[in-house]
């Protein structure tokens, strides 16, 4: 069983960088075919993709982020971490960290970390 946990601050200020971190038991990071993906919900709205590094380190960021996003990893800490520059209110989610096994239908969530970007 994966489990995920978020950890970052639940505040940042307008232009700054937010960076969350996902602390992964159960299963390495490095191991085959698990791709780690960042999702954030606003407030009022749906679940909306950011990005995700895979078992192998390639990373994805949809389009509308490319610019502000990157994800990085730790293998020695079994972590995983978004890095979202110039925030702005519109930032304001909650984030999840979650985990997929590639053609499996194994899917693992964090409970979510709130944060509030307000200046």
């Amino acid at each position: 069983q994966v489990q995920l946990q978020e950890s970052g601050p639940g505040l940042a200020k307008p232009s700054q960088t937010l960076s969350l971190t996902c602390t992964v038991s159960g299963s390495a990071i490095t191991t085959d075919r698990y791709y780690w993906s960042w999702i954030r919900q606003p407030p009022g709205k749906g679940l909306e993709f950011i990005g995700w590094i895979s078992y192998s380190g390639r990373t994805y960021v949809r389009s509308s982020l490319n610019s502000r996003a990157t994800i990085s990893r730790d293998t020695s800490q079994n972590q995983f971490t978004l890095h979202l520059s110039t925030v702005t209110p519109e930032d304001t989610a909650v984030y999840f960290c979650t985990a997929r096994l590639e053609a499996s239908a194994d899917n693992y969530w964090g409970q979510g970390t709130q944060v509030t970007v307000s200046g």
